[in-house]
This record gives C-alpha cells, structure tokens and sequence, in this order.
C-alpha cells in the first residue's frame, strides 16, 4: 500500500543528482518543485540554482518549475533561471505534470521529477508514471501543514529504505 508513495531514488540535494548521466540514460525534461527542493521556503533562485539550470539547458534538458504556490511566488524564482513554470499546480493530481511534459515536448519514459515532499511531489508524479528522485529538505523552517506532513514522511521513508536494503541484499547474494 505504501508503495505508491515511494521515489524511484532518494538522495540528500538536488544538487548531487548526476543529471549528466541521466542525459546519457535518455532523459530529456526535468520537472521540479521549488521550496526545499532547490532553496529554502520563499528564498528566491541563488547562484547554484541558476548554475543548476544554466547547466541542465546547456546539455539539452527542458526544465519546467511545478509549485502549489501562487504566482507571484514561483514567478520570483524563475525570473532568475528563465524556465517555464505552472503555478497553483495542484499537487499530487496528475494533470499539471501531464501539462508540464505537454509543454516540454517530453513524455513519462524521458522525463524526471525532483521534490522534496513524499505526498504532493512523489505521490503526484508517481501517479502520472514519471521517474521521481526525493531530495531532503533544504532547511528545517516550514509552514506547520508541512511540518505535520513530515512525521507521516518519516513512516514512508522506513519502510521504503527496509524494501532498499532487502533489495541490496538479494542482489548481493546473486
């Protein structure tokens, strides 16, 4: 049951993930939340967010912001790193990330997904059959439905990383 809310990998930043490699995997577009996945809650687009981006486009990636956030908001990160974005998304209903691929000319085989929120991010592109990385939040500092959120997090998280270390161990003893 739980298993519908589980990434495809978990990793500490956004910031670590070897997009290089995942080019030469065949992945073309990259969808990303904002707050804690790429800066700190409400903080704007900072030199690595920008170098991030800059470096995604310059291998060939369509990147596409995808925020519950109003407007105003994702509109002040993307001012710095010009990409397309869908605010007030509804997250974890399917249909902005289908729009999102729409719009990036991609589709659920070459596209990825990096958030930091199991039930909106994950659960939402889980949903619609993107590959998704969950990255740990940036920093502590939440709004209180997100801290609520966290604790039920911590149950998801033990039970997908005891099903990891089943899996590491089977694959050991081949």
């Amino acid at each position: 049951m739980l298993e519908r809310f589980y990434p495809g990998e978990y990793v500490d930043s956004t910031y670590e993930i070897d997009f290089d490699r995942l080019y030469e995997d065949g992945y073309r577009g990259v969808i990303f939340d904002i707050d804690n996945t790429l800066v700190p809650h409400g903080a704007p687009a900072d030199e690595r967010a920008c170098a991030l981006f800059a470096h995604l486009k310059e291998l060939g990636y369509h990147c596409m912001l995808l925020s519950n956030n109003k407007e105003p908001r994702v509109k002040m990160f993307n001012d710095a790193v010009q990409v397309s974005y869908i605010y007030k998304a509804g997250k974890p209903n399917p249909a902005n990330y289908r729009k999102a691929m729409e719009q990036m000319g991609t589709d659920e085989k070459n596209t990825l997904f990096v958030g930091d929120q199991i039930f909106t991010d994950v659960y939402g592109a889980n949903r619609t059959g993107i590959r998704t990385i969950l990255v740990k939040p940036i920093h502590p500092k939440e709004e209180i439905q997100i801290v609520l959120k966290r604790y039920l997090e911590k149950i998801v998280l033990f039970f997908y990383q005891r099903k990891c270390q089943k899996q590491q161990r089977a694959a050991q003893k081949q």
